[in-house]
């Protein structure tokens, strides 16, 4: 399975964090599969799972949420990783980034956590860093307000009018990515917006 692609969207398990800034990245993963008409099945690697394509006869997806909480995704990833029989190299990782703006995507591979705990994890658990990441930017909380509760909270009125075009966006993003390649998706991606 050379030409198979684990795309991963981080996240809290359950109704109570559908909605809120962490679980951007599953938000991602459920627009892929809506594309595809693919829905989500229960795997036996704790995260549930949609199988498909980019497009027929192309790469093989695999678009997963973990059933962990964002802190420990590390076990789920890596299990599903093995089952799939998928190099690091072919993992994206999609998750919400505290240090980019809000309505701003961010595209790398390898490199340090930047504090993101459940990155932090899925590194430990794949033994490198080096996996691609879609980092989607939720922007920093306002005044003092505990990054910790800013992530667990809803996005405002305001932000849910953008954050569809968000999630298409970073959707659009991991798809170039595997047909692409990084550095084509950067450009595209990066570019300052028109």
């Amino acid at each position: 399975m050379a030409d198979t692609w684990l795309i991963v969207g981080l996240g809290n398990p359950g109704p109570r964090y559908e909605a809120t800034r962490h679980n951007v990245g599953q938000m991602v993963m459920d627009e892929l599969a809506q594309r595809r008409g693919e829905p989500f099945k229960q795997h036996k690697a704790n995260a549930r799972v949609a199988e498909t394509w980019l497009r027929p006869g192309a790469a093989k997806l695999v678009l997963a949420k973990p059933n962990s909480f964002m802190n420990v995704s590390g076990g789920p990833v890596a299990n599903l990783a093995r089952f799939y029989g998928t190099a690091p190299e072919r993992v994206i990782v999609v998750h919400d980034e505290l240090d980019i703006p809000f309505d701003t995507l961010r595209l790398k591979s390898g490199g340090g956590h930047g504090g993101h705990n459940g990155v932090r994890d899925v590194a430990k658990a794949l033994g490198t860093p080096d996996f691609a990441r879609v980092r989607v930017g939720i922007g920093r909380p306002p005044g003092r307000q505990d990054p910790a509760d800013w992530v667990l909270d809803p996005f405002s009125a305001t932000d849910r009018q953008t954050l569809p075009i968000l999630i298409s966006d970073a959707a659009d993003a991991v798809e170039r990515i595997v047909e692409d390649g990084l550095v084509a998706a950067q450009q595209r991606f990066h570019a300052p917006k028109a």
